[in-house]
């Protein structure tokens, strides 16, 4: 991921230099949450700090392209569900770095600066790479998870499942509101949520594997967090074959939070204050 975030930083950097007359840098503050198997459908559920850098190019006043780069947290505990969820007592942890590239769409005409046409909501899609590292705390220590193969991953018992990657595709898509609150300076609430390919992002997904041969072949560690049940009156205990998760069903990840971007000037752009904004307007708005 060392790499990607190299290249991400570069390219924003020459796009700087291409386009600095529309375009905006910032960064992104907020939170970041996931929804599956540990979390099915609690909006906000578990929600961690976010942070990230923001470029912007605009295209008009009412298409831009964007790119991100942002960090977080994503997190699940069974203990905060009920029923069927709170006996199988799994939970993880997972830093998150996604690298987005996103087009949008104002809803409005709008442009940095304008004292018109200065705020819009938006949407928009793209796509995104992230990588991620489902951990789970055991006897006070946080130990990864995808090493392990709790699911039976690399075992002779299960060859038909495999060891599933830390870098994954996603889809990306949400709104947002946009404001010109001076010149140079926009301010956004933005909420987003990535739709993946992977149903391993909380480490979940089929059924139960035995745990002698998981313990055979992986360790007597493996085994012991591939099953934390307890046991829950009136409920059977969970065994090898019973559900583990919904391998119908893939993970999801998002991010909600607060914008600022500020707009970088062309070197080229000098004189008369009356002039620039008449060259601004005639820029974005004449073609539309």
């Amino acid at each position: 991921m060392k790499k990607l975030l190299i290249t991400y930083i570069l390219t924003c950097l020459l796009a700087l230099t291409a386009f600095a007359q529309r375009t905006e840098v910032g960064v992104f503050a907020g939170g970041s949450y996931y929804l599956g198997d540990l979390n099915p459908d609690k909006q906000f559920g578990n929600t961690s700090p976010a942070f990230g850098l923001v470029y912007r190019y605009n295209l008009s006043t009412r298409w831009a392209l964007k790119m991100n780069g942002i960090y977080g947290t994503l997190r699940g505990d069974d203990a905060s569900s009920s029923g069927w969820n709170k006996q199988r007592n799994l939970s993880f942890r997972s830093h998150i770095l996604d690298f987005s590239g996103q087009i949008e769409l104002n809803f409005f005409p709008y442009f940095t600066g304008s004292s018109k046409y200065n705020f819009s909501p938006y949407i928009f899609t793209g796509f995104s790479i992230f990588s991620f590292n489902p951990k789970a705390k055991y006897k006070g220590e946080w130990v990864e998870l995808q090493p392990l193969g709790t699911e039976g991953q690399g075992t002779t018992a299960y060859p038909g499942r495999k060891t599933y990657g830390l870098t994954q595709l996603a889809f990306p898509f949400g709104v947002g509101f946009k404001i010109s609150v001076s010149k140079h300076v926009c301010l956004g609430l933005e909420w987003s949520y990535r739709k993946t390919f992977t149903d391993y992002i909380d480490d979940v997904s089929t059924t139960y594997p035995d745990p002698v041969q998981l313990a055979a072949e992986k360790g007597e560690l493996t085994a012991a967090l591939s099953n934390r049940s307890i046991d829950i009156p009136g409920e059977p205990p969970i065994e090898a074959g019973m559900q583990r998760g919904n391998a119908n069903t893939k993970d999801w990840y998002s991010f909600a939070g607060v914008t600022l971007t500020i707009k970088i000037n062309s070197s080229k752009e000098k004189g008369c204050r009356d002039y620039q904004k008449k060259r601004q307007y005639d820029e974005f708005f004449m073609g539309i």
